[in-house]
């Protein structure tokens, strides 16, 4: 088994074996619960904005396991090895992106079904949504890897991650809003920027590691 198969399988029977994976999927639905609450029980009111809702909790939910990504290898000296072992930094990183988007997404693909029920959301729309999530997710994953490295070991980890990770985001957050409502050319532009992050956030976490390290 090569060593970038390894990790990557080390991310995902991580996430699923510690629990990492139940807190974001439990927060992506009680999202999707309270929402009608907030706004009200109007059908055609929540399958208006229930996309945009979807995707904005898939974002937040995603912050939530940034902490265990990179930190608990850096502090035990797996990061160390991987480097004696003639493992890229950035190699390692890509590793991650691919275990840990392989632990999430399926998951929350599966939950976003209960999440559109919740929210009234046509059966016409329940396609384009998941397309879209299923393009997005992977620059989520490639995001919270490179948001994971650069705050690892800084104190107050947690709340940095969020001012990192959610700029960047934005993007992946517009335009998957705007393929769930059927605009024009919203899902290339989405497959653009997720594809942009998932070919640059490799090096920008490796990068992150080496300085970590030294």
């Amino acid at each position: 088994m090569s060593p970038f198969v390894a990790i990557a399988r080390r991310e995902l029977r991580r996430a699923w074996s510690t629990g990492g994976l139940l807190m974001p999927i439990a927060f992506f639905l009680l999202v999707a619960i309270l929402f009608p609450f907030a706004i009200g029980p109007d059908g055609r009111l929540l399958a208006r904005v229930g996309g945009g809702v979807i995707w904005a909790a898939a974002l937040l939910a995603a912050l939530l396991p940034v902490e265990r990504l990179v930190t608990p290898d850096a502090e035990s000296g797996m990061l160390d090895q991987f480097a004696a072992r003639g493992l890229s930094d950035t190699g390692v990183a890509a590793a991650k992106m691919v275990g840990h988007w392989l632990g999430f997404a399926p998951a929350l693909l599966a939950a976003t079904m209960v999440a559109a029920a919740l929210l009234h959301l046509p059966g016409s729309a329940v396609l384009p949504l998941l397309t879209g999530l299923a393009i997005g997710t992977p620059g989520l994953a490639a995001l919270g890897v490179a948001t994971a490295a650069l705050v690892a070991g800084l104190r107050g980890a947690g709340a940095l991650a969020g001012l990192v990770m959610l700029p960047f985001a934005v993007p992946l957050l517009i335009f998957g809003a705007g393929a769930t409502a059927d605009q024009p050319g919203a899902f290339k532009l989405l497959a653009a920027v997720s594809l942009l992050l998932v070919a640059g956030c490799p090096f920008v976490a490796g990068a992150a590691i080496r300085m970590g390290r030294s």
